[in-house]
Order: C-alpha cells, then structure tokens, then sequence
C-alpha cells in the first residue's frame, strides 16, 4: 500500500504541478490583498477537489453517457489557458483593473480567478482529471482506492499551502522583478495551453479505429 501511495502521488504530483500553479495564482491575483488572496487560494483548492473527487469516482461512466472525449478537454482548456496567457503577457488584465478603479472608486471589484481558470483548468486540468480517472481505474478494491485518493488529497493539500506561501515570497523581488516573472509566466502558460491543444488534436486525429 505504501508503494501505491508513493507511486500515485509522485505521479499526480508532476501533474497538478504545485509549486508552478503558485506563481501563476500570484500573477493573475496581483491586485488582491492578502484576505482576498488568501479566500481565492482557499477556494480554488475546494472547488478543484470536490471537481477531482467527482471525477475519480464517476467520471469515466459520465463522460462515456456525455459523449465527451478527454481529448475535446485538452482542447477547451487549452484555449482557454492561452487567452489568460494573452493577458498576461500583455497586461491587459491591468489596464481593466485601472478603468475599473476609475469608474468603481468607492468598491473596486477584484477579478476572482478562483473558479476559472485556477479550479479548472489549472489545477483540475485535462491531465489532472485523467491522471486521476486512471488511477482510480487500475486500483482494485475499496483500500487501494482510498489510498489513490489519499494521495490525490495529499497533493491538494500541498497545493493549498503552496498557493499561500507564494504572496511573501514573490513580494521580496519588487514589483519591477514580479512584472517580469508574469510575462515569462505568460509565455509559459502560453506554451502549455498550445501544447494542451496539440494533445488533444493529437489524440482526436490518430485515435485508432
């Protein structure tokens, strides 16, 4: 059971990916405080969760009934990366927050990135929900798919932790150096939502049969 543990949170690990979620999160929630920050965080994490669980229990049978492939996810989240990757890169996302400040100065608005694109598809991904689907799959029996989920629970929590340590850290390098790192974060996530889509045209073009 230990060897299942360590092999299924290793790999889920590598997927969900927390410490490279956590500087994107601080990107895209530059003009929050620390109690917003801290309530997207928190919630980001329980909507991924409860979206992960759902998935490692019944979504094989509800994509089957839905008619949805794991590759037309990969699509959708992929486009839908690239586009915040756009704004980042561009700081689009700044400029709205000024105009928003001029026209609301009284109650600026905080754009909430918890649910998108955090929740799903950043940490609840494409590959997250996969990974996790096969899994559950291969596990046999009620005690190895409590432990696949122990993990998967386990990596949530680092996520969590992650997405709240990153604030302090990222303030030590000043607002010119954190301009910088949101752009190259742009770039990347840019690239991961290509790659996203490329999977998934990939896997739709050469499905087999």
């Amino acid at each position: 059971m230990i060897e299942l543990f360590v092999s299924a949170f290793i790999t889920l690990f590598v997927v969900i990916d927390p410490p490279g979620c956590a500087p994107i999160f601080y990107g895209l929630t530059s003009g929050a405080d620390a109690a917003q920050r801290r309530r997207m965080a928190i919630r980001a994490t329980i909507i991924a969760s409860c979206i992960l669980l759902g998935f490692a229990l019944v979504g094989e049978d509800l994509l089957r009934v839905l008619g949805i492939s794991l590759e037309a996810f990969r699509i959708a989240g992929g486009i839908m990366l690239f586009f915040i990757a756009l704004d980042m890169v561009f700081e689009k996302r700044t400029q709205r927050r000024e105009d928003r400040a001029e026209k609301i100065r009284a109650t600026p608005e905080i754009e909430d990135v918890s649910v998108f694109p955090m929740a799903m598809p950043m940490i609840a991904g494409p590959g997250s929900i996969a990974t996790v689907m096969l899994l559950t799959a291969r596990a046999h029996g009620i005690e190895q798919s409590m432990v696949v989920l122990a993990a998967l629970l386990a990596n949530l929590l680092l996520m969590l932790i992650a997405l709240l340590s990153v604030a302090p850290i990222m303030r030590i390098f000043g607002s010119q150096v954190e301009a910088v790192i949101t752009r190259l974060l742009g770039v990347i996530l840019a690239a991961l939502a290509v790659q996203f889509v490329l999977t998934g045209l990939s896997g739709s073009l050469f499905q087999p049969g």
